[in-house]
């Protein structure tokens, strides 16, 4: 992984609203499930503009 890569990641996590880091350690399977989608499409989504902004 590049270090822009890692870089644009790390932003996204340090933004996380509270509820996703509280969801991330939760011992609920569903809420855990939705909750790495939700930074998933948060981080796919710093990641397109990021390669928008490039072109």
């Amino acid at each position: 992984m590049t270090r822009e890569l890692t870089d644009i990641i790390l932003r996204v996590i340090e933004r996380a609203p509270q509820w996703i880091r509280r969801d991330l350690d939760s011992k609920d399977a569903v809420a855990r499930i939705r909750t790495e989608e939700s930074l998933s499409a948060m981080i796919a989504d710093a990641l397109e503009r990021q390669a928008d902004a490039e072109a």
